[in-house]
């Protein structure tokens, strides 16, 4: 027998290790999943953890998948370290995305390659945009952040809809919800020939030092986690709650819609009804598994883009649904919950005699 027995203070140990434990227990339960299917456990691993760093390619296409989870998990960071819950962040990606493509639309074969910078920039100030109608709800009329910010998201999903089935289609589509391609000055910059990767990655990593500097090394960082840990104490301090508010939506919003804009001209290239993908969501839990930190959640984002690669691979190769990827994050982030009970509580295993007399 054991019980849980509260820790005089949160441990440290655990902090770091609670996320490689869920990992370890994420295995062993996709293992039993892959039996229970009748396939190969052994291959099943080896499609999820393997193959998608198996060559220069792949890991080209894992960096690809990358830096939009790390990009809206930056973001996110802040809101939840700022006890500000934006579980929104697919809305505000889509935005970003349709800001950008707006832009996108308006160029000619005889534009620029600077063209890029107003896309990004539209990018930017459409998750922003969409992140502040949360932030003024919330401030003006005390609404819910969380349920705000998440029915934005379907309306965000279906002004995208409304755009490429309507106003924005292409005449030249074959009736296809999409608009038109956009032009080659558009494209973001590659940083390898033959390559995907563009330069969404360097500012994903401009983003990770950014953060860094900005939430340990500034004032105005202090006063965001003061306000997330101890309201009380953050207003006895004159910090205001809030400009921590709008500041942690609009830095999150703005993160989201530049990985949307990089999204949109980058690999995608037009704006069609799929690019809401479930980015803004599992940078949830690329958050919460990287702990927070800036540097964990470059490990976290690319642990979550093999399970995107992965469960592609796993639908072509072994015959299993796509919606794998969506098991595999359920069961790291339900684990890692799980796992984190250890940071407050310590396992205190009873004799067996104790345990009777107990009873």
């Amino acid at each position: 027998m054991f019980k849980l027995e509260p820790r005089p203070e949160a441990s440290r140990f655990w902090s770091l290790a609670s996320p490689v434990l869920a990992l370890a227990i994420t295995v062993v339960l996709g293992v039993i999943l892959f039996v229970a299917l009748g396939k190969d456990p052994v291959r099943g691993l080896q499609v999820f953890f393997w193959e998608p760093i198996s060559s220069g390619y792949r890991l080209g296409e894992l960096m690809v998948k990358a830096t939009p989870l790390l990009l809206i998990a930056l973001g996110l960071a802040v809101c939840f370290r700022s006890n500000v819950w934006n579980i929104g962040a697919e809305g505000q990606f889509v935005l970003g995305a349709i800001a950008a493509g707006g832009v996108a639309l308006l160029a000619g074969k005889d534009t620029t390659h600077w063209i890029v910078v107003p896309i990004l920039l539209a990018g930017v100030l459409g998750g922003m945009a969409w992140a502040g109608i949360t932030a003024l709800l919330r401030d003006k009329f005390n609404a819910n952040e969380i349920l705000v910010s998440l029915m934005l998201v379907y309306v965000a999903s279906l002004f995208l809809n409304y755009m490429v089935f309507g106003p924005w289609k292409d005449p030249a589509g074959y009736n296809f919800p999409q608009t038109k391609t956009f032009e080659a000055v558009t494209q973001i910059p590659r940083l390898f020939k033959g390559s995907r990767v563009n330069i969404g990655l360097i500012l994903a990593l401009l983003g990770v030092a950014g953060l860094w500097v900005f939430l340990f090394r500034t004032r105005a960082g202090f006063a965001q986690q003061v306000g997330g840990l101890a309201p009380a104490a953050a207003r006895y301090a004159g910090f205001s709650s809030r400009k921590a508010l709008w500041t942690a939506l609009l830095i999150s919003g703005g993160a989201a819609g530049l990985a949307g804009g990089l999204e949109v001209a980058g690999p995608v290239g037009q704006l069609t009804p799929y690019i809401p993908v479930g980015y803004g969501f599992a940078a949830i839990i690329v958050a919460f598994v990287g702990r927070l930190h800036p540097v964990g959640m470059v490990f976290s984002a690319i642990l979550m883009s093999m399970f995107y690669i992965g469960g592609e691979l796993a639908q072509s190769r072994l015959g299993l649904p796509k919606s794998l990827t969506g098991v595999f994050q359920g069961l790291l982030l339900f684990t890692l919950l799980a796992c984190d009970t250890l940071m407050a509580y310590r396992i205190r295993f009873l004799p067996a005699a104790h345990a009777v007399k107990g009873a």
